[in-house]
């Protein structure tokens, strides 16, 4: 464990325009991989005026889709002189397969999305991981597990399953375990069972904190088609996962941007996240988990861009 660097809640030096970058900035192009006999799909965003950039590989979080406003966040890390790159785990977006919320099926997908990247050869060799909730800690176990990643950004990221676990009502707890149960036992005679991924706090979802609602509602693009659940055998696996605990193995700088009023994942797991990482720089905020999307858009995104910024000077 080392001490992390608490950054100063002050405007960072480079600014973020609030605005959609102009398409004159960075082109587009569509990208596949294959994990474990599904093909994944993913958008690659590239700068035009820059020869080999470094690279950012995004991933979103609980259930969600790329189309959940990373292309808001790519558009804009492309138009500061990086190439990004954004992807749909297996079942979601435009991926096939079963759309199932493992952690250890989406580390593989990270993975998958990495090595393709890696195959890129008019990109750079920096590469950069982004990971927002539930992915903040999935890129910390791909850093953690291979030692071609140059940097980390951990965004209010899910960290620490047990604490979670002590966020939650025994009621709600015996609920997730008995609706985890019967999906996995239906699942095997298909016959899966569903819970929604946000809901109202008096309702029983994934995602039913305060804000959860309104927050994940506002990610959804209005011609989507994605639908507000999920498999229950997730609420079994997530109490389990613990990327905290591979923090250590991490040899890359890592930024870990966290809100001191998230009442998703609590603010005392991203800290001691920060903690555990070797190399870390910790931007704590007063926001709620939802608030990097809205309000602090580009407050935040500043904070992240100035962090490659300095890794790949």
């Amino acid at each position: 464990m080392t001490e992390a660097t608490t950054l100063p809640d002050r405007e960072p030096a480079r600014r973020i325009d609030g605005r959609r970058p102009s398409r004159e900035r960075f082109s587009t192009r569509r990208l596949s991989f294959t994990v474990d006999g599904d093909t994944c799909r993913a958008t690659l965003y590239r700068p035009r005026d820059v020869d080999r950039p470094a690279t950012v590989v995004l991933g979103h979080g609980f259930a969600a889709e790329a189309a959940f406003g990373l292309d808001r966040i790519a558009e804009r890390i492309a138009a500061a002189g990086y190439a990004a790159v954004t992807f749909d785990y297996r079942g979601f977006g435009d991926s096939e397969g079963t759309p199932l919320v493992l952690p250890d099926r989406q580390v593989a997908t990270w993975g998958g999305a990495v090595d393709r990247v890696r195959g890129i050869d008019s990109l750079g060799g920096g590469l950069a991981l982004w990971g927002v909730s539930l992915a903040g800690g999935h890129v910390v176990r791909v850093a953690a597990e291979r030692h071609d990643v140059d940097a980390v950004v951990a965004r209010t990221p899910f960290a620490d399953g047990r604490k979670l676990l002590r966020t939650k009502s025994p009621r709600y707890l015996l609920r997730a375990t008995v609706a985890g149960v019967r999906d996995r036992v239906g699942g095997a005679v298909g016959r899966p069972h569903h819970v929604k991924v946000y809901g109202r706090p008096e309702e029983f979802a994934a995602l039913n904190e305060p804000g959860a609602l309104d927050g994940y509602a506002s990610l959804i693009p209005r011609d989507s088609t994605w639908q507000n659940r999920t498999r229950a055998r997730s609420l079994l696996a997530l109490p389990r996962y613990r990327p905290v605990t591979h923090a250590a193995d991490v040899d890359c700088p890592a930024l870990v941007v966290a809100g001191t009023e998230d009442e998703v994942v609590p603010y005392a797991a991203a800290e001691t996240l920060a903690h555990e990482l070797p190399e870390s720089s910790l931007v704590a905020l007063p926001m709620g988990h939802f608030d990097p999307w809205g309000d602090r858009f580009t407050e935040v995104l500043a904070h992240e861009v100035a962090f490659l910024d300095a890794v790949f000077e």
